[in-house]
Formats: C-alpha cells, structure tokens, sequence
C-alpha cells in the first residue's frame, strides 16, 4: 500500500468525521434501517425519489459505528442522488469496496456494505418485494 492509500484512508476518515448527507430527510419516500450485530453498526436510509418512481432524488443518513461503516454511508450517500433503483439494486460488493478505495478485511466488509444493504432492502420493500423490520448483515449475503 503506497501514498494512494494513504490518500483514501484520509478520505474515510474524512467522511467519518465529517460526513455528507448526515440526517434525516423531511419526506423520504422510503426509510429503512440497518445493523452489523457483530460490530455495533446502525445505519437509517432516508431514500427520496423523482416523480418518475426510479431515479434516486436525494438521500440522507444517520446512525453510529465503526469508521468504515459510516464513512461508506456517507460516500454512498453522495453516489446515489441521480442513479436509478435498478442501479442501486445492481450494487455489489466490490462496487463499495472500489468506492472506499481501500482493501477491506473480510471481518471488515460487512460494516463497509451496510449501508448498500439497507438501500437495497429499503427498496425492496418500497417495490413489496420483501417484508423484513430491519436489515442485518449476518441475515444478507455481502
């Protein structure tokens, strides 16, 4: 790992101590909430979308954890206003770990796509594709 790396460890805990988009939106067209049982993570996904139904308007999040967890709730949060629901749905593992621009241990990468995990599933149960109270990262596959 060079100076590059260096450069996005700066970057998450940019976002981590100062996150984008942190908070609840007024009146989100759908809100879902996560966990990582085991780390401690919770993050909320407020999701708005355009009138058309699809296209991702704005998003807002809250919640507390690890580093990693919020600073991906935060980059994610700035990378979906404007993609579709079908591209969040398209949304995989290694899309969050080139986002974060780091390697992730693999006891790490639930706290990175937890926050993926609650969009996605918020959007599923916005479309009636599933019924579930809350997301849990041992529950999803990364």
């Amino acid at each position: 790992m060079g100076i590059g790396s260096d450069m996005y460890r700066q970057q998450i805990m940019d976002h981590y101590k100062n996150p984008r988009n942190h908070g609840r939106l007024e009146s989100p067209t759908f809100t879902h909430t996560g966990e990582n049982p085991s780390c401690g993570d919770t993050i909320t996904m407020d999701v708005q979308l355009a009138d058309d139904g699809e296209t991702i308007e704005r998003v807002a999040f809250s919640g507390d954890g690890c580093a990693i967890s919020q600073a991906s709730a935060s980059m994610l949060a700035q990378r979906l206003p404007g993609t579709t629901l079908s591209e969040l749905e398209a949304m995989d593992t290694d899309d969050i770990t080139e986002m974060l621009g780091v390697d992730i241990s693999p006891m790490r990468i639930k706290c990175a796509v937890l926050a993926r995990q609650v969009a996605q599933d918020g959007a599923k149960i916005h479309d009636g594709e599933i019924e579930i109270e809350q997301t849990k990262t041992e529950d999803g596959d990364d």
